[in-house]
């Protein structure tokens, strides 16, 4: 369980496991800040096909990864993985307007 980050030539994905709240927040940011430090231009994915559970600051977290991201040049964000529950609350939040769900 937790939040790792894998980096490809073109992306980095940053991948989560099991329950996404606020006891992920040291480690989704840690991981976040090592990928943007790659730089503008290259892909970011967030991997939430092993979220059993996603909690409001989860949201927050995604928020303002993409906020992050925006300033340095990244527009496109895909949630992979996005199914059942978590699909759910990320459909109802309108989360399909700011990331590519797939």
């Amino acid at each position: 369980m937790g939040v790792r980050l894998s980096k490809t030539a073109d992306k980095s994905v940053i991948a989560i496991e099991g329950r996404f709240d606020f006891q992920q927040h040291e480690a989704f940011r840690s991981c976040l800040d090592e990928a943007l430090a790659r730089g503008g231009g290259l892909g970011l994915e967030v991997d939430l096909s092993r979220v059993d559970y996603l909690e409001s600051s989860a949201l927050g977290m995604l928020l303002v990864m993409r906020d992050r991201a925006k300033a340095l040049g990244i527009d496109s964000i895909a949630l992979l993985g996005c199914r059942g529950f978590v699909r759910q609350i990320l459909l109802v939040a309108s989360f399909d307007k700011f990331f590519s769900l797939r």
